[in-house]
């Protein structure tokens, strides 16, 4: 079931000053986000995420087309409809945005108190919250004691407070260190898992996509540029700008200086193996080579896993008689995708 979805729809914002050009910030985007998922919007700073992030919580309204929640048009909502729309939203942020005047108890409790429920009700829910984030020993601190980590987990619960079904992050990882990261990661895949929030992502960091998200959409300059399950994008980009994200994370065919140091180091013929699910096992490469009593060495590359499905590329250094090397190499390519790397390919890149 559709739980959020854009229809074609443009924001513009006005430059300022009478000669100056608008600026589009989303450019005609339709998208659907299903009930249960977690789904992560990548681009570079300006391709129009946050914009995005924005128009579905109603902080900004569409220039054209429509914005949907539960089958609603949000657009054409009055402003006490929206409160309690927003109400179904949690947001979470990159600075935690938490009232330094407050002890973390009293800022989960916050949008309680502003939605009026009673005292009883505010304490057994923050004192719920703060155990499944893992900071009840913390309630009676203040952010000034806590660390990023635990300042985003604070975050995080009181984003839950009001039980949203929508959950919305926007860079919530990106000022934490990478072992903070995960743990904030794995209690955002809780609160998908046992919860059923809805997640909607923004980042720039494409492990955040591998290690979180179910599906990932890639925007530049406003559009959406390819979308897609997260294995399917990861381990066969379309676009160059998703392919640039991709090898971030990924090690990707050597090409260039590359593939030169590896022929500089390595002796033998370089050869590059596709590994993908579904596709034959690397034994059985391997047992190619070793039926034709040649040598191997993994040079270059790595295996995936995106959900319990794998993918990659594996270089190898094949060394032994040619003739036998000939045999093994066709019978490797038999059973994978093989790409052996001609000599002169590195020469034409210097």
């Amino acid at each position: 079931m559709t739980l959020i979805r854009l229809d074609g729809v443009t924001k513009t914002f006005s430059a300022g000053g009478r000669d100056a050009a608008s600026v589009t910030a989303v450019d005609d985007v339709t998208l659907e986000i299903a009930a249960g998922e977690i789904c992560g919007i990548i681009g570079y700073s300006g391709a129009g995420k946050s914009t995005v992030l924005r128009l579905v919580n109603a902080l900004e309204t569409p220039t054209t087309g429509a914005v949907e929640i539960d089958g609603v048009d949000i657009t054409r909502l009055g402003e006490r409809d929206l409160r309690r729309l927003r109400g179904d939203i949690g947001m979470i942020f990159q600075q935690f945005n938490l009232f330094d005047s407050r002890t973390v108890a009293g800022n989960v409790a916050y949008p309680l108190e502003i939605a009026r429920r009673p005292k009883a009700e505010i304490r057994a829910r923050v004192s719920e919250l703060l155990d499944f984030v893992g900071l009840a020993e913390k309630a009676r601190s203040y952010p000034e004691q806590l660390s990023g980590g635990q300042k985003q987990r604070v975050g995080i619960a009181r984003a839950l407070a009001t039980s949203p079904r929508i959950l919305l992050a926007d860079e919530a990882t990106s000022a934490l260190d990478p072992d903070t990261t995960a743990e904030v990661l794995g209690l955002l895949k809780r609160v998908n898992d046992e919860l059923g929030v809805t997640i909607l992502v923004i980042t720039h960091e494409m492990d955040v996509i591998r290690t979180l998200a179910d599906r990932v959409v890639v925007m530049e300059n406003g559009r959406i540029i390819e979308q897609g399950a997260v294995f399917d994008i990861l381990s066969a980009p379309r676009h160059a700008a998703t392919a640039r994200f991709v090898s971030s994370i990924i090690e990707d065919v050597p090409t260039g200086d590359d593939l030169a140091t590896l022929r500089a180091r390595h002796p033998g013929r370089i050869v590059t193996l596709d590994v993908r699910d579904g596709a034959a096992a690397q034994a059985d490469v391997f047992a190619a080579f070793a039926a034709h009593g040649v040598r191997f060495e993994v040079v270059h590359g790595g295996i995936n896993d995106i959900g319990g499905r794998v993918f990659g590329h594996l270089t190898l250094a094949v060394t032994g008689d040619p003739d036998a090397v000939d045999r093994a190499l066709t019978a490797a390519s038999a059973v994978t995708a093989l790409t052996e790397h001609d000599p002169e390919e590195e020469d034409s890149h210097g």
